[in-house]
């Protein structure tokens, strides 16, 4: 590991890390982010993603892990002052914190298997952050973000996606058109809504397949519905009157995957 940067002081290099905790603007224009935990720091390194710096608290005692990390990346390495460390931090006593290039977009590819994903305007990054993980453990394609949405860069969507994030490829699109675009021909958009016509059951998903989720308060915008093949509801009892939007995408995302793990006749 080469010669470290110390950082003890709230000089640009710091006030920079710290923008890009709350500041979206910042954090697109620099093109970078913060990452924490082990975890998601490890995923970020196995798939490949741009490690620009690594920050740890100065004089210090570093695990095995973290030595590894620092030597396996090549990013730059900052020994920082412990309570500066902790300003960055969302945790206490945190070890690493990395400072991560954004991927570029990639197209998706067209695939008989293709599971997408698609949130409309959501509100939160939690709820970002979660239904990339769900996207991840199903197996889905990709997972595209639409209209004026949670930033999935945004630190509470990376901590909530326990480095899925990194596992596939989460895109951006301003409108529907734009989104549309980044579908290949022939996906058939599955809406999701409690007034849906159809269960989700009931309706095959087995071929090329967008999941569109809608925002957590007002649901799908007019024209993502007018976009939609067909909508589906999941059927639910109890005292509650509908899912929160992540754990929506969720259930949707299992019944396809458990119709495509079905044999065919």
């Amino acid at each position: 590991m080469s010669r470290a940067l110390r950082v003890s002081t709230r000089n640009a290099n710091f006030q920079q890390w710290q923008a890009l905790l709350t500041n979206r603007t910042k954090r697109h224009r620099a093109g970078e982010f913060l990452v924490q935990g082990v975890r998601p720091i490890s995923l970020a390194v196995e798939y490949g993603w741009e490690i620009r710096d690594l920050i740890y608290p100065d004089r210090r005692a570093l695990s095995g892990w973290a030595r590894d990390v620092l030597a396996r990346t090549g990013a730059r390495a900052v020994a920082m002052s412990p309570e500066l460390v902790a300003e960055l931090a969302d945790k206490e006593d945190a070890e690493l914190i990395a400072v991560v290039g954004m991927a570029p977009s990639a197209p998706i590819m067209a695939d008989r298997h293709l599971l997408v994903v698609v949130f409309d305007r959501p509100g939160t990054p939690g709820n970002v952050g979660t239904l990339v993980r769900s996207a991840d453990a199903f197996g889905a394609s990709a997972v595209i973000i639409t209209g004026h949405a949670a930033d999935p860069y945004d630190p509470k969507a990376v901590r909530a996606s326990t480095g899925s994030l990194f596992a596939l490829p989460v895109l951006t699109a301003d409108s529907v058109e734009g989104a549309l675009s980044l579908l290949p021909r022939g996906v058939q958009i599955v809406a999701t809504d409690e007034h849906g016509r159809v269960d989700v059951d009931e309706h095959d998903m087995t071929g090329p397949t967008a999941i569109l989720v809608g925002n957590e308060t007002v649901g799908l915008s007019a024209a993502w519905r007018d976009a939609a093949h067909v909508t589906v509801r999941i059927p639910i009892t109890g005292a509650a009157s509908s899912l929160n939007a992540a754990a929506a995408g969720t259930v949707v995302l299992y019944e396809a995957v458990r119709q495509r793990a079905r044999p065919t006749r």
